[in-house]
C-alpha cells in the first residue's frame, strides 16, 4: 500500500541518517490525554482567553489566578503518561544520534526515555523567580520551600522575595536565545527532520522545517491531517504518532540489524 512505502521510505531515510533531527508539537501530548493550550480552557476556565493567562501582565495583575491554572494544568500533565509515540522517539534515539526539539513544555519525551532534549518553550513542571534575582532562570525549587500554602497563590521567591512564577515562554516573551540558537543550528545541520504533531503555525518553531529543508534535509511530517508543514515535507505519514511512529522505528531497527 502507498502508506507502507511511505513508511518504508521513511526508515530508510532516518536509518541512513547522520544527524537527525525531530520537531513535536501539542498532537504528541494530546495522544497521551494533555490538553492543548487553548483546549486546557474548558470547565472552570472555559470563560478565560489564553491572553488573559498567559502573559507577564496577568501575572502581575492577578498572580494566583495565573498561577492556579498552571496548577490545573501540571495536574493534568501529571495524570498523563508517555504514548506510544514518545516510546518510539526514545528507542529511536538508541538506534541514531538525534536531538528532539520540541514546542510542548510538559516532561512526557524525558519520562519515555529521551535524553536530548531541546525544549524551546520552556518546561512547566517547573519554577522561577519573577524578577529573574540570579539570572535567566532562577529556578526554584517549590518543593523544598517551607509552609507553602497553594491556595495562597504563587510562593515568594527564597533569594528575593518576589513572585514564583511557572518557567515556560509566555505572550510577549521571547524564546531563550541560548535554545533557538541550537535549534536553528540542528535544523541547517539537519540531514533529515521529522516533524511530528505540530500545527506549524507558532513561530519560530515553525520556521526550522523551512531552514532544514533548505540545507537540503529530507522533511518527513507525521500527522492526522494537513498542518502548514506538508506542502514543504517530502513526505507525509498520514496518522497519529503512536500508530505511524512505532511502524517507521520498527523498520529502522529491522534496516540496521
Amino acid at each position: 500500500s502507498p502508506m507502507h512505502e511511505s513508511i518504508q521510505q521513511a526508515a530508510e531515510w532516518i536509518a541512513a541518517s547522520k544527524h537527525l533531527v525531530v520537531l513535536t508539537g501539542a498532537g504528541v501530548s494530546k495522544e497521551s490525554g494533555v490538553p492543548t493550550f487553548r483546549d486546557a480552557l474548558d470547565g472552570l476556565w472555559a470563560r478565560y482567553d489564553p491572553q488573559q493567562l498567559a502573559t507577564a501582565e496577568a501575572f502581575r495583575r492577578d498572580p494566583k489566578l495565573v498561577w492556579d491554572w498552571y496548577e490545573y494544568r501540571r495536574g493534568l500533565v501529571r495524570a498523563a503518561d508517555p504514548n506510544p509515540g514518545h516510546a518510539a522517539l526514545a528507542a529511536l534515539e538508541a538506534l541514531r544520534p538525534l536531538v528532539i526539539v520540541t514546542q510542548n513544555v510538559d516532561d512526557l519525551h524525558q519520562r519515555a526515555g529521551s535524553k536530548d532534549i531541546l525544549a524551546l518553550h520552556g518546561a512547566i513542571m517547573r519554577s522561577k523567580c519573577f524578577a529573574t534575582c540570579r539570572g535567566e532562570p532562577t529556578v526554584i525549587d517549590v518543593a523544598a520551600l517551607p509552609a507553602f500554602d497553594p491556595a495562597d497563590g504563587p510562593p515568594r521567591c527564597p533569594y528575593c522575595g518576589a513572585w514564583v512564577r511557572p518557567d515556560v515562554v509566555w505572550y510577549g516573551e521571547t524564546l531563550p536565545a541560548g535554545a533557538l540558537q541550537r535549534a536553528a543550528e540542528l535544523a541547517s545541520a539537519a540531514d533529515v527532520m521529522l516533524v511530528v504533531g505540530t500545527s506549524g503555525v507558532v513561530q519560530p518553531a515553525a520556521s526550522l522545517p523551512y531552514l532544514a529543508r533548505q540545507a537540503g534535509a529530507r522533511l518527513i511530517e507525521v500527522n492526522p491531517r494537513p498542518s502548514e508543514i506538508t506542502r514543504a515535507a517530502h513526505l507525509w505519514l498520514e496518522g497519529p504518532s503512536g500508530e505511524i511512529l512505532p511502524q517507521v522505528v520498527a523498520r529502522v531497527q529491522e534496516r540496521l540489524r
